[in-house]
């Protein structure tokens, strides 16, 4: 014997291997498609649901009483919207959203604008949501709702999730099930009670002197603003090449999403308005406290704790176990946002970077980490620059007394950011809008077909995506036309992308409009089995080889087949298809290994490769699909384990198996014949 060996009897041991759900596994060459609806619902909530915690101050303070009317008419242009992603991702289940859409309607050069507006989104997201961080937090500590420390906790925050995606640490998909459930929970909890305790049809009736009380052109601004709380509907596309099944759950996915945000949505705002009601300051002027800055004694940088405090409860602990746990909720959940952002950003640059969009250095791997690196620091580091204004005029006007010109304090920031994520966002969904109507118009073949069309003349039409370009259009124009500093930012940023793309293109001897993928390795697939085999897992690229001889010892006595699944966890920040480089040239190579021992033995050695981002759950899927008898794992004597003997990885594996595990731990003495030194 090679080692010493130690088993775990699994759910099927001994007694045959379960059969195979239907849908698990993958016949593409490794890429594991494992996400299911919950999944998608929760992460897609995470990010839609986390935009009410600012955009409900934000819409307010221009809406004024007609602030629930202003959600309401977002609310249909989304589901609009919501529709048009459901049948765009169901005929492309690729990471890229509505910039896919443009590339298969139009070409590369629609497609990179889209993509470029989206890249705004997802900076402005980082920004937005970090800075929103501190000013829930504020109920422990009063400071954090203004300049300076709301900006400098915001910069911290997008360094330390820079920092985060870098090394390649992130959430697991648990707990942000977890967070997304209380999130909903809360916010359910908070209409339900308001509902009871605070609605008052009365008050929401006097809240509104139409077109004094608020303008018609502050009316419009909040429907334009309160749009931001509905973005985040591009995860779901973003995630849909990792679903089981795209053609079913994306658009039951969307449906989850759109019944719950609109709900909840709906409620809020008049719970919120008929708390903080609309008041006529001394010079005329109106304003409800939901959308005053908190230095002026309003909640516009936390809506959701003017809410808690209309309850009027019991100065006490009680009082403040409330506010405490709304304030952690809300900053825990903008605080994924933003990671949300920083992720969107990396896997986004990096598929432009593969589709020669932008230059290759975005497309370069940290060679340690496997991470898009260079893309996270530049594009955190934009976010951090639009989070700069209210710290710029702090130190200039309220410290040195200079004039300011732009006058960006840190009520302000909340319109700049929110008015910025609305240009961004509604030019890329108008574009998502006309790139399905004209998918569907020439007739390409969809999977799945969104109600709200007819044909006319033997042409289908999207009636639903014409109704909602003419919306989410409209709102950027309104937006455009009425905010010039926004107007100058969001025109600059849409004018630098184009100039680096023809230059790039360029250089590598591209037109504006054809569509050229960078060389990506893809190894070639294995042949698949038809019997019981025996699985030997190659984990971080580095086989082991007393557990390959165990393996084949027992495979040359049962006629067996030998399977090493060689596993590649493809960082978060990164689409499962990217190109690892380094890392899969040496997996490759320990698969050569893994042959060459089994020549020895005469056992056929049969290698398959899974790109995950969950070792455990690929290696345990793969056992399942080949029908494995056996999942042989190996640990080093030298490994400094921490508290497990055999890693965590080999122990998750070994507490979720359904068949039999052993574990073999390698002999420092032992050296396989033609084993290469390591």
């Amino acid at each position: 014997m090679t080692g010493t060996v130690t088993s775990s009897g699994g759910a099927g041991s001994g007694g045959g291997t379960p059969p195979v759900p239907h849908g698990h596994g993958s016949s593409d060459g490794g890429l594991q498609r494992v996400l299911g609806v919950p999944a998608l619902f929760s992460a897609a909530y995470g990010n839609v649901g986390s935009s009410i915690y600012y955009a409900l101050g934000l819409v307010a303070g221009f809406a004024l009483g007609l602030t629930p009317v202003a959600f309401i008419v977002s609310g249909i242009i989304f589901v609009l919207t919501a529709l048009t992603y459901a049948e765009g991702t169901t005929s492309y289940p690729e990471a890229g959203g509505a910039s896919s859409f443009a590339r298969h309607a139009f070409n590369e050069l629609a497609s990179f604008m889209t993509a470029w507006a989206q890249l705004l989104n997802f900076v402005i997201t980082m920004a937005i949501s970090a800075f929103f961080v501190p000013h829930y937090l504020g109920v422990f500590w009063e400071p954090l709702k203004s300049s300076p420390a709301d900006v400098l906790v915001a910069i911290v925050v997008i360094a330390i999730l820079a920092t985060l995606n870098i090394i390649g640490i992130e959430e697991t998909a648990a707990l942000t099930v977890a967070l997304a459930l209380a999130d909903f929970g809360t916010q359910l909890l908070l209409a339900a009670l308001g509902m009871l305790l605070l609605f008052d049809a009365g008050t929401l009736v006097g809240n509104v002197d139409l077109w004094v009380a608020p303008t018609f052109q502050d009316f419009m601004l909040g429907i334009t603003l309160s749009m931001i709380a509905y973005t985040g509907i591009e995860t779901i596309s973003n995630m849909s090449e990792e679903t089981r099944d795209p053609i079913r759950a994306v658009p039951r996915a969307i449906g989850w999403v759109v019944a719950a945000v609109l709900s909840l949505y709906l409620v809020l705002p008049l719970i919120a308005l008929s708390a903080l009601p609309v008041q006529q300051a001394e010079d005329g002027t109106y304003y409800t406290l939901l959308g005053l800055p908190e230095e002026e004694g309003g909640y516009a940088g936390d809506p959701f704790i003017g809410i808690v405090k209309a309850f009027d409860l019991p100065p006490g602990w009680l009082e403040q176990a409330a506010l405490g746990y709304v304030g952690v909720l809300a900053a825990v959940i903008l605080f994924i946002a933003c990671n949300a952002g920083v992720i969107g950003v990396s896997r986004l640059t990096y598929s432009m970077a593969q589709y020669r969009q932008l230059p290759q250095v975005l497309r370069n791997l940290h060679p340690k980490y496997l991470t898009p690196w260079v893309s996270i620091i530049i594009f955190c580091a934009v976010g951090c620059v639009m989070l700069l204004p209210p710290l710029v005029y702090w130190f200039t006007e309220d410290k040195l007394g200079w004039s300011n010109p732009l006058g960006i304090t840190g009520s302000r920031e909340n319109e700049v950011l929110g008015s910025l994520y609305a240009f961004g966002a509604m030019l890329s969904f108008t574009i998502a809008h006309i790139s399905v109507f004209w998918m569907r118009w020439r007739g390409d073949e969809r999977p799945w077909t969104a109600p709200g069309g007819s044909t006319i003349r033997g042409r289908s039409i999207a009636w639903f995506a014409v109704i909602g370009a003419i919306g989410t259009g409209g709102a950027w124009f309104v937006q455009v036309a009425t905010h010039p500093l926004e107007r100058l930012i969001g025109f600059g940023w849409m004018a630098i992308g184009p100039i680096v793309y023809l230059l790039y293109r360029r250089t590598q001897g591209l037109t504006l409009t054809e569509t050229s993928r960078a060389p990506v390795v893809v190894p070639p697939p294995s042949v698949d089995i038809a019997y019981h085999a025996i699985m030997v897992p190659v984990l971080g690229t580095s086989l082991d080889h007393s557990a390959m001889v165990l393996a084949c010892k027992v495979a040359a006595e049962r006629g067996a087949q030998i399977v090493a699944a060689g596993v590649l966890e493809v960082p978060r920040s990164l689409p499962l298809n990217a190109e690892l480089g380094d890392a899969e040239a040496q997996l490759n190579e320990q698969l050569d290994y893994a042959r060459a021992i089994g020549q020895e033995f005469g056992v056929e050695v049969v290698t398959r490769v899974l790109r995950t981002r969950s070792a455990e759950q690929a290696v345990l899927e793969e056992a399942l699909r080949r029908e494995t008898q056996l999942i042989v794992l190996g640990v080093s004597p030298r490994r400094h384990l921490g508290l497990s003997l055999v890693g965590r990885t080999n122990e998750r594996i070994m507490r979720r198996s359904p068949v039999r595990v052993v574990i073999v731990r390698e002999r420092d003495d032992y050296i396989l014949p033609g084993r290469p030194t390591p």
